[in-house]
């Protein structure tokens, strides 16, 4: 029987001779977590006072935490797939919501192409295993944008964002197929009280109370990947559909929110919203501390399977705080500090989102940082940290904050672009760390203003000396509007799925 001395001597030379993966400590494993709507300042670390996110809290205090980090647009879709492609929206696949429904297809949004290179599949080459578990929302099962045909080896959750409305739903998809869950009838993420029910009664709302709570389901899926590939390099790409609405939560969570007697008045969607709920704002900080809660449960397993120094661990959210005031009330729990504008907005409040990394003796505890960072960084970012920097496609308008991150600093970023075109239609662009210009009303209206109709103004802010976004100072700094507005220009490739006439336009002359 050979010496055990004698298999680490074959093993090290196979892996200086490149053949076999390199060994762990070459290739942390990440875990990436993703919040839903969660505003810039609903976690206690970035001065929330009223919603409990211990956990979250706790990774901010073992790593590093980000003052100006912009989601990769104003809502979901887009914002994923800036992440996943690396790619800014002048430059993405996909740049606004877009549901397959009405084209006749089944649930599911408007797919990335199998063109697209994703962080996954970049990854999945580099000996990684990739699975998704939340929501995915670029592309259903049967086209291109299939999860698993973009680099994951398993997905478990909802495709469809429509669908993830719905906390209780009857299934949820586990890969190619789908999982029943044990909710009958599932609740809907759409409607009102029944007819004749009394607001104030709080049994008029058990309608949307399920048995079976899709996200307690993802959670243990989460863990049981983690688990299964615990001797291998994981990419666990956790979308958690929590805290968009609608506003669904087992009771029991409820109570620790209760006991602070709130005033808080029922959500009775008499205008708008996707479910009532008898106590709305309980509701709401008690989906995040369940957050808080699944997130906590990822911690544990890693220390308990010894991964945690090996890991990075990054939380964020897709997009700002939701817009609908009377179901999310935003300005109760001041979701958003001073900044101005919600989701659906290229304004602060729309994009400015958490960004917290911690990867312990790597990252130093208890760090900030005020770089300017977007999710189009985090694929070459993932990738300089995983020794695979040279991998990263060509074409992608992500920068490495991998200096940053291991202490070592890096140069001002020269500009950040963003584009949507809901609400409207907006086009901003972020210049070094001071300045910021911003379009709104892109989009003509009525069926006889043309492109060339639509007066298109560039506000401009100085985000240093106006956080809040209150004072315009174009006219003062002609220069710098100029420089920006070329770059509105530049940064743009127009998409003939994604069109917009005034800014295409624009791109023509």
């Amino acid at each position: 029987m050979k010496h055990p001395r004698f298999f680490s001597i074959i093993l090290a030379a196979l892996l200086m001779a490149g053949l076999l993966p390199a060994h762990a400590a070459d290739k942390p494993n990440i875990v990436f977590i993703m919040a839903d709507d969660l505003g810039y300042a609903e976690l206690g670390c970035y001065g929330q006072t009223k919603i409990r996110t211990p956990r979250i809290d706790g990774i901010a205090a073992q790593g590093m935490r980000f003052t100006r980090n912009y989601s990769g647009n104003a809502v979901c879709a887009p914002s994923r797939c800036v992440l996943m492609t690396g790619k800014h929206p002048g430059h993405a696949e996909v740049r606004n919501n877009r549901s397959m429904i009405p084209l006749g297809e089944p649930e599911g949004q408007h797919p990335i192409t199998a063109e697209a290179v994703t962080i996954a599949e970049v990854l999945h080459e580099e000996g990684y295993k990739s699975g998704i578990f939340g929501k995915w929302g670029l592309g259903n099962m049967q086209s291109t944008g299939n999860p698993l045909k973009q680099g994951f080896d398993r997905f478990f959750g909802y495709n469809c964002q429509g669908h993830a409305h719905s906390y209780y739903p009857a299934t949820l998809w586990s890969d190619n197929s789908t999982f029943s869950l044990g909710n009958v009838p599932p609740v809907p993420g759409h409607g009102g009280l029944a007819e004749g029910a009394d607001p104030k009664d709080p049994r008029s709302y058990d309608l949307y109370k399920g048995q079976d709570y899709a996200p307690d389901q993802i959670n243990k899926q989460v863990l049981n990947f983690i688990r299964d590939h615990k001797d291998e390099p994981f990419f666990c790409y956790y979308p958690t559909i929590i805290p968009h609405v609608a506003l669904h939560v087992p009771d029991e969570e409820l109570e620790p929110y209760l006991a602070e007697k709130w005033n808080d008045p029922p959500f009775t969607r008499e205008k708008a919203g996707y479910t009532p709920h008898f106590t709305p704002r309980a509701a709401y900080a008690a989906m995040i501390s369940r957050m808080d809660t699944y997130i906590g449960r990822v911690l544990d397993l890693l220390d308990e399977l010894k991964l945690t120094d090996n890991t990075i661990v990054v939380f964020t959210s897709d997009n700002g705080t939701t817009h609908l005031g009377d179901e999310v009330d935003y300005e109760f729990f001041d979701s958003v500090g001073p900044l101005r504008g919600l989701k659906g907005s290229l304004y602060e409040g729309g994009v400015r989102v958490p960004l917290i990394v911690k990867w312990p003796g790597k990252i130093e505890a208890g760090s900030m940082s005020d770089i300017v960072t977007g999710f189009e960084d985090w694929m070459p970012t993932l990738l300089d940290l995983a020794n695979a920097k040279t991998k990263a496609p060509a074409d992608i308008d992500g920068i490495s904050i991998a200096p940053t991150l291991l202490g070592t600093g890096q140069p001002e970023r020269p500009f950040l672009y963003r584009e949507f075109g809901g609400y409207g239609g907006q086009q901003a662009v972020w210049l070094g760390e001071r300045w910021k210009g911003i379009r709104q009303d892109l989009i003509p209206r009525g069926k006889n203003t043309k492109p060339a109709d639509v007066k298109v103004k560039t506000e401009l802010y100085d985000l240093k000396a106006d956080i809040s976004e209150s004072k315009d100072v174009a006219g003062e700094n002609p220069e710098v509007l100029a420089e920006i507005e070329k770059l509105m220009i530049s940064e743009r490739v127009p998409s003939e799925v994604f069109a917009n006439p005034v800014l295409d336009a624009q791109h023509a002359e």
